[in-house]
């Protein structure tokens, strides 16, 4: 393995500089094809959810006069998949959209569209489309919890790559951040790595937004620490509680229910707690109504209730994009006996970092208007140009006949107060990134330094 020291050249080394720049390289190994994957499959996701459909709730009818009750669209929906049952209503988004059921079976859950003044069927199709199995790529990668905590660990190491990243190319020497921020004229290695250096600079504030907001739903930082640190009290509700949560009502492996919700239990039915709301049978058509007379304007969702003590839940959020403004998330809950209101949830509910993530994930998936879009499609393209470009110069730089070509370790580890503090902070407070750099550390110095054919292959 190569090392550097001060009497290797007359101008003094920055071992600091080396140390950080062996830790971005190894962080970058790592992360750069999750990088890679989560930006192309959010790219799916973000023009699928923008400019497609979802669940075919974007198709157009002629408008009519009054639509029909919303159970003779059940009834409609359900006749349309021989032994189906619905599990799900969404209203339409406008007077000349369709109205959508999701429908379970024996053969797992189907969307039906239906012309809302008519009844007939517009559309019937596999509930989990290209959207969800972009989803599922982001989330897991197809392979459960693993997937989980292998991206859980890029992202965390992501996060050391920005901080790293920025140390590597901040202005020094005489330069300034004119030159940081803009490509320099010159071929070769030099090139690649003023653009690398400069489109990283410029998008890491938004690459920290990503990775904070996908961390916060990991398996480990997001479901053990701050999801669950945030997630609402559902104590505050004078209702006896289900054993289902909120994340039971996610249809498929989109995440449609609030960030702050989805480890809160459901309320249950059959008390007479709550608050009175529905007079007379409590049926669809009657919840309907309510979510009418409370403002749910346009789309909103309507879970059915699912056995004798499951609720009724009424919703409107960004993460289900019903619409642009997260700061009118709503959920309410409805007992199916009483028809009381068991729950009513509110943006001002939520816990400072609940409103923070709500925020985060819209802009997450630009939900905030079309400004949002360009923003987040310019962010993808860049995060895959500063991934292939890490590479580019990866190659470029390594040596003949070596497999790795690692930047060379200095031959005194420097011990810099502000580097070893930053790097303790991110490791305490993102447990997969301490463990990543743990498991790196003993790699480096029980096996890369110990072996002879290894040193080669790294230095």
């Amino acid at each position: 393995m190569s090392t550097v020291s001060d009497t290797d050249s007359a101008r003094p080394v920055n071992r600091l500089y080396f140390a950080v720049w062996r830790w971005h390289f190894y962080a970058g190994l790592y992360v750069i094809p999750f990088l890679l994957m989560l930006a192309v499959t959010g790219l799916v996701m973000l023009w699928i959810s923008s400019t497609s459909e979802l669940h075919g709730e974007r198709a157009r009818i002629p408008p009519g006069v009054a639509p029909l009750p919303v159970s003779q669209l059940q009834a409609a929906a359900e006749a349309a998949v021989p032994g189906a049952h619905a599990v799900q209503y969404i209203a339409p988004m406008g007077p000349d959209r369709v109205a959508a059921f999701a429908v379970a079976s024996g053969d797992g859950r189907t969307g039906v569209t239906l012309n809302p003044y008519t009844g007939e069927v517009v559309e019937t199709f596999p509930w989990a489309g290209w959207y969800d199995l972009a989803s599922d790529i982001h989330g897991t990668l197809l392979i459960g919890d693993l997937g989980d905590r292998l991206i859980e660990a890029a992202a965390s190491l992501g996060l050391l790559l920005i901080a790293s990243g920025i140390y590597l190319h901040w202005p020094r020497n005489g330069a300034g951040w004119r030159q940081a921020l803009t490509l320099r004229r010159e071929g070769g290695r030099g090139f690649w790595k003023a653009l690398h250096g400069a489109v990283g600079l410029w998008i890491s504030l938004i690459l920290v937004v990503f990775l904070v907001s996908g961390l916060s739903w990991a398996g480990i930082w997001g479901d053990k620490f701050v999801q669950a640190w945030n997630t609402f009290p559902a104590e505050k509700w004078e209702a006896p509680l289900s054993d289902a949560t909120h994340a039971s009502l996610n249809q498929g492996a989109a995440r449609e229910v609030p960030w702050t919700l989805e480890q809160t239990p459901l309320p249950a039915s059959g008390s007479l707690a709550g608050t009175a709301a529905i007079a007379g049978p409590v049926t669809i058509d009657s919840v309907a109504a309510l979510a009418d007379s409370l403002g749910f304007d346009r789309r909103y969702q309507l879970n059915l209730p699912d056995g004798e003590t499951g609720v009724w839940t009424i919703s409107h959020d960004s993460m289900s994009n019903d619409g642009p403004d997260p700061s009118a998330d709503r959920t309410i809950h409805i007992d199916r006996h009483t028809g009381n209101v068991l729950a009513d949830v509110r943006y001002a509910d939520y816990s400072a970092y609940a409103k923070a993530m709500a925020w985060g994930i819209a802009f997450h998936e630009g939900d905030l208007g079309a400004w949002n879009l360009a923003l987040n499609t310019a962010f993808c393209l860049a995060l895959i140009l500063v991934s292939v470009s890490g590479l580019v110069m990866w190659l470029k730089r390594r040596p003949a006949g070596a497999r790795l070509g690692a930047p060379p370790r200095p031959a005194e580890i420097p011990y810099a107060k502000g580097a070893l503090l930053v790097t303790l902070a991110l490791a305490l407070a993102f447990p997969m990134l301490g463990l990543t750099l743990l498991a790196v550390i003993l790699l480096d110095l029980a096996v890369l330094s110990a072996l002879p054919p290894l040193k080669r292959m790294v230095g």
